[in-house]
């Protein structure tokens, strides 16, 4: 069994960046400039936009962090996602998820403008990825293939099964798997009405885990040699712990890992990707397509 480590990745790549970033500035050009919008105070938010802003300084990007308070109105938010749209500065910007019940997110997503869409929520975004043309990709499936790839795990022709099918990991996930220029696997999508998940994953090379549903994965629904990425990043109670929580994922890792080839674990695997990828998709948008 090998361990897929997600930081160490994630690392290398933002070093990789950072380099393009001193040769386009050294040419003249502009660094690139990422903004993030954080409605309330949402723990796992404001975790994940602060480490996107310590992501932005490791690549030498500039980074922008606009706050507003649970109360702000929808229209509010939408005069704001029109401001960074037309600031010529702003390369890319992301409207952190989730937003308060009384703000329509998918009404969010559509106003932002789809060259700067660098989470790849948007409908256009979407739907040039599914036939495989230029694109903002959503970050944590671009983290995932970037992880099989930088592996050398062997996808094409395998039986790949996707565990949950949202907007964000599942759906996206099994486009690219499919696609030629990803994974170019045959792909399985399982949720909550599937009749037999546990004989869908025991035929899989390939098990990816985005269902959210903590230890869900058991030793018993994986064959031996399979490959486990795990997407889960449910925060479970923890007294021993100084944040009074722990991250756990889909997956039960001590059971599952000894019959793997490959193993993400939680946290340190598909997590650093994710982030890594958002800042990928913001060097593509200082560059254009």
């Amino acid at each position: 069994m090998q361990l897929i480590d997600g930081k160490a990745t994630a690392e290398a790549i933002k070093a990789e960046i950072a380099e393009e970033v001193k040769s386009i500035m050294a040419a003249g050009g502009k660094q690139p400039h990422l903004a993030a919008v954080l409605v309330g105070h949402d723990g796992g938010s404001e975790t994940y936009v602060k480490n996107k802003v310590i992501a932005c300084e490791k690549c030498g990007f500039k980074s922008t962090l606009i706050r507003y308070e649970d109360d702000v109105t929808e229209d509010e938010l939408l005069a704001c996602v029109e401001r960074l749209n037309n600031d010529n500065d702003v390369d890319g910007f992301i409207v952190q998820l989730p937003l308060p019940r009384h703000i329509d997110e998918q009404k969010i997503i559509e106003a932002i403008d789809y060259r700067k869409d660098v989470d790849g929520f948007h409908p256009i975004n979407v739907g040039r990825m599914s036939i495989g043309l230029p694109c903002f990709i959503s970050a944590t499936p671009l983290g995932i293939v970037t992880l099989l790839k930088r592996y050398n795990i062997e996808t094409a022709g395998k039986k790949c099964v996707v565990l949950g099918r949202s907007n964000i990991v599942g759906k996206p996930m099994a486009q690219l798997m499919m696609q030629k220029q990803y994974g170019d696997a045959t792909v399985t999508v399982c949720h909550s009405h599937t009749a037999d998940i546990k004989k869908e994953c025991r035929e899989a090379d390939i098990i990816i885990a985005a269902i959210g549903k903590p230890d869900f994965v058991t030793a018993d629904m994986v064959k031996e040699g399979a490959v486990v990425i795990d997407v889960g990043t449910t925060r479970v109670p923890d007294a021993t712990r100084k944040s009074g929580f722990r991250l756990n994922g889909d997956v039960k890792f001590d059971e599952v890992a000894p019959k793997c080839s490959f193993i993400t674990p939680v946290p340190g695997g598909v997590g650093p990707m994710t982030i890594c990828s958002l800042m990928k998709n913001t060097l593509q948008a200082a560059k254009g397509w």
